[in-house]
C-alpha cells in the first residue's frame, strides 16, 4: 500500500524555453501553507518542535514533522535559487550526498519571494530556541528568550499545575545545574518580567513616536550627507588598496624576472619579496576592515530605519502578545536582585531585534529632551 503522505511544496525551477523566464510553480494552497508556517512561528502561536502539529491539525496534507523543518529552512522561499546542495562520490554511485552550506551556489532574486528575508532571518533564530512545553502542558512567550545577564545560559520556566499564573517563574539553569557557586540564583516571576518588559517596550516606543530624529542621533544614525561622505572616504581607501595589491602582485613578478635573469641577488630578492609579502598581508587584513566598517555602516543606518518602521506598527501597546515579543525582541537579560535597600530591586536589559539593547536611563533622557 502507498504512502498517503504528500510531498512538500517545494519549488520547482523550469528553465526558460520561450524568452519569458524561468520560475517556480506552487499551488494555491501551497503558497498558502509556506505562509502559515513561518507566519505561526513568529506569532508565537507555535515553536520549532510543535509546528507540526498545528498544520496537520488545520490542513490535510499529514506532512511529517521534518517536511515542515524543511520548509522553514529552505532559502528557495526567499525567491533565490540554489544549486549545489546535493552531490554524488561518482556515476557510478547512487548515494546522494549532501554539501556544506558554504558551497552552495546561491542566485538572489532569481523569482517572487514568497517569504520576506526579514521573516526568514526572524524564523531562522526562533529555530535555534527550542521552547518545549512542561509536563503541565504550559508554556510562556518568554521561554528561549529570557536569559542570565552574568552566565548568558536561558532560564528555566518554572510552573506547577497547583500554581497560579502568579507563581509561575523562571531561574537560571546554570545555578539549577552546577550550584549557586557557579552562577547566583537569578529569580524572577513571569508575571514581573512580563510587566517590566512591557513597560520598557512602551518607553520605547513613545521615544521613538515623540522624538525621532534624537533617537536616531542616540542610536549613532548620522545625517545622511555625513554617512555618504564617510562611506565615499572609506571607499576611496578601499580603492586604493586594491590597487596597491595589483601592483604589489606586478613588481613582484617583476624582481621573480630579475632574479632569474640574473639582475637581481637570491638575498636581495629574498628581501624585497619578504617586504612586499608583508605589505600585501597588511593591506589584505586592510581591505577586509573596510569591507566590514562599510558594511556595519550601511547595515546600522538600515537597521534604525527598519526598527523605527517595526516600532511605528505598535504605537498603541496595550498588551504584550507573542506576536510582538518574537517580532521585537531578540533576547532579556535578567539581573541577579538586589535587596540592600531592604526591598527587592531587579534590573533587566532588552535586546531588541535590529538594535540591541537599549538602557533605560538613556530612554528616560530622550524622554526628558536632555539628549542632544
Amino acid at each position: 500500500m502507498g504512502s498517503n503522505r504528500n510531498p512538500a511544496p517545494f519549488p520547482k525551477a523550469f528553465p526558460d524555453f520561450n524568452g519569458i523566464g524561468g520560475g517556480l510553480v506552487l499551488f494555491e494552497q501551497q503558497v498558502h501553507l509556506v505562509n502559515v508556517v513561518p507566519g505561526g512561528l513568529v506569532g508565537g502561536a507555535v515553536d520549532g518542535d510543535t509546528v507540526p502539529h498545528l498544520v496537520l491539525h488545520h490542513h490535510p496534507y499529514n506532512w511529517t514533522g521534518d517536511t515542515i523543518a524543511d520548509i522553514l529552512e529552505r532559502p528557495e522561499y526567499q525567491g533565490h535559487t540554489v544549486n549545489f546542495k546535493t552531490y554524488k562520490q561518482s556515476y557510478k554511485s547512487k548515494k546522494t550526498c549532501y554539501n556544506a552550506e558554504e558551497k552552495w551556489l546561491v542566485f538572489e532574486n532569481t523569482h517572487e519571494a514568497i517569504i520576506d528575508a526579514d521573516t526568514w532571518a526572524r524564523v531562522q533564530e526562533l529555530r535555534k530556541n527550542k521552547r518545549r512545553p512542561t509536563r503541565t502542558g504550559k508554556t510562556n512567550m518568554f521561554s528561549g528568550i529570557v536569559r542570565c545577564a552574568d552566565c548568558g545560559e536561558k532560564l528555566y520556566y518554572c510552573t506547577n499545575k497547583n500554581f497560579e499564573a502568579r507563581q509561575d517563574h523562571f531561574v537560571c539553569s546554570t545555578s539549577r545545574l552546577k550550584g549557586k557557586d557557579i552562577c547566583p540564583t537569578h529569580f524572577i516571576r513571569a508575571v514581573v518580567l512580563e510587566q517590566g518588559v512591557l513597560s520598557h517596550m512602551r518607553l520605547t516606543i513613545a521615544c521613538v513616536a515623540n522624538h525621532e530624529e534624537q533617537f536616531r542621533k542616540a542610536m549613532g544614525a548620522k545625517q545622511k550627507a555625513e554617512a555618504k561622505k564617510e562611506l565615499a572616504a572609506k571607499r576611496r581607501q578601499l580603492t586604493q588598496a586594491e590597487r596597491r595589491i595589483e601592483e604589489l602582485d606586478r613588481l613582484f613578478k617583476r624582481i621573480y624576472e630579475d632574479n632569474v635573469g640574473g639582475k637581481l641577488s637570491d638575498s636581495r630578492f629574498q628581501i624585497l619579496s619578504d617586504d612586499y609579502e608583508q605589505e600585501q598581508e597588511e593591506l589584505w587584513e586592510k581591505l577586509l576592515r573596510l569591507n566590514e566598517e562599510i558594511n556595519e555602516q550601511e547595515e546600522q543606518t538600515k537597521n534604525i530605519d527598519r526598527f523605527i518602521s517595526k516600532v511605528q506598527k505598535y504605537l498603541d501597546l496595550d498588551e504584550l502578545t507573542p506576536a510582538v515579543l518574537n517580532d521585537m525582541v531578540k533576547a532579556v537579560y535578567v539581573h541577579a536582585a538586589d535587596k540592600s535597600k531592604g526591598h527587592r530591586e531587579q534590573q533587566i536589559d532588552i535586546s531588541y531585534d535590529l538594535m540591541g539593547i537599549l538602557p533605560t536611563s538613556l530612554l528616560n533622557d530622550l524622554q526628558n529632551g536632555e539628549t542632544a
